[in-house]
């Protein structure tokens, strides 16, 4: 058995405690007292295990955000988490049945997180000590776009030779090599108002119009290049019996490359209208580059491979449409691999939980590599 699996295994009840701990203190994204009281047991937590340095981030807006950094090599390596999750308080409790442990942001991405903190922790306990810096970086904002966080993740990571995402694997337990670049658009449509009976000629439905355009829309989906494009919110009109002047649509598109985001984002600021008298506006643009599959995160990838043969797992790769900061890395060219945190299942949903047994091995992956990098 590697070392620092067996050092894990003996720490397991330790592990536990402290997720559960961090997973009680509740983090939904637009409570930044919620967040920042959130980030104060973090910092409990590492400096109780590491003897790290910290730096607060504060913000405004949203929580702060946290770094942490751990040995002094002479390069860096980067590892990416974010506090805050999509659940308001006492949504959902924590609580444990079987193998399975639930709470809020647990799978996304508490679980990696404290897997992170503890993958350090065992090199610290082993007398073991990676070649490189290790920071880890925990931001607030992930689950919103990570707006206040961008530009902190964009510069760590140009320091950095290689990036370390532990967000949830696939329900596989599958590494994540690619993700979709996400983008956002909204459709502003503006008609004539009439008096539906006794005018109806003289009006110019903007709802109508938002038809057409919804069904070009949608049209644009090709699952063969794995671009999607969903119009999730759709608004208009005040009275049935007055001819809509305004109608709006929110558009979510997600494209595998750069060059698809480009094209999408000239064919929607390009929108034409297909009713005489109306008008549309069209505004936004990609808001995540795609995390596009590339030689340097597949060698990462195999290194991960071949640990995880050693530790027990038969690692594999996919391509998901969901974007994670790694996004961000990637595009700078930065090598990034993601999906090393927590396995389970539920992300986002009333059941999200993480499989108990899975910490260990997972955790022990994550510290090895930290070695090899």
């Amino acid at each position: 058995m590697s070392e620092i699996l067996g050092y894990v295994k003996t720490e397991r009840q330790r592990i536990f405690e402290t997720l559960e701990k961090y997973v009680k203190a509740e983090s939904p994204s637009d409570r930044k007292d919620l967040v920042d009281r959130c980030g104060r047991v973090l910092q409990d937590i590492v400096f109780e295990l590491l003897d790290g340095k910290g730096e607060v981030y504060a913000q405004t807006d949203t929580g702060d955000h946290l770094k942490f950094t751990y040995g002094d090599g002479d390069g860096q390596i980067l590892i990416l988490c974010h506090m805050d999750t999509v659940w308001e308080k006492g949504r959902i409790p924590f609580r444990v049945e079987g193998n399975r442990a639930y709470g809020p942001g647990i799978l996304d991405m508490k679980g990696g997180g404290i897997q992170a903190i503890w993958a350090v922790k065992a090199l610290k306990g082993l007398g073991r000590k990676a070649d490189k810096k290790i920071v880890l970086l925990f931001n607030s904002d992930e689950e919103i776009g990570s707006p206040s966080s961008r530009r902190i993740i964009e510069e760590e990571a140009k320091k950095s030779e290689y990036v370390l995402v532990p967000e949830a694997a696939t329900d596989d337990g599958s590494l994540k090599t690619a993700r979709k670049g996400i983008g956002n658009v909204n459709l502003k449509i503006r008609g004539v108002a009439a008096h539906a009976g006794n005018d109806h000629e003289k009006g110019t439905s903007a709802i109508e119009e938002l038809a057409h355009q919804i069904i070009y829309l949608n049209g644009l989906t090709d699952y063969s290049i794995g671009t999607t494009l969903n119009v999730g919110v759709v608004k208009g009109g005040t009275r049935s019996n007055v001819i809509p002047d305004y109608a709006e649509a929110h558009i979510d598109f997600r494209v595998e490359t750069l060059a698809e985001a480009k094209r999408l984002e000239c064919l929607m600021n390009g929108l034409k209208p297909r009713i005489r008298g109306t008008v549309i506006e069209a505004e936004g643009k990609l808001s995540r580059p795609p995390m596009e599959r590339t030689a340097s995160t597949i060698k990462m990838f195999e290194i991960a491979k071949r640990i995880g043969k050693e530790l027990g797992m038969e690692l594999t790769e996919k391509s998901v449409g969901g974007g994670s900061d790694g996004n961000f890395t990637a595009a700078l060219g930065i090598p990034t691999l993601d999906g090393l945190g927590a396995v389970g299942a539920g992300a986002h949903a009333e059941h999200e939980h993480i499989r108990i047994d899975e910490i260990p091995a997972r955790t022990a992956l994550l510290a090895h590599l930290l070695l090899e990098l």
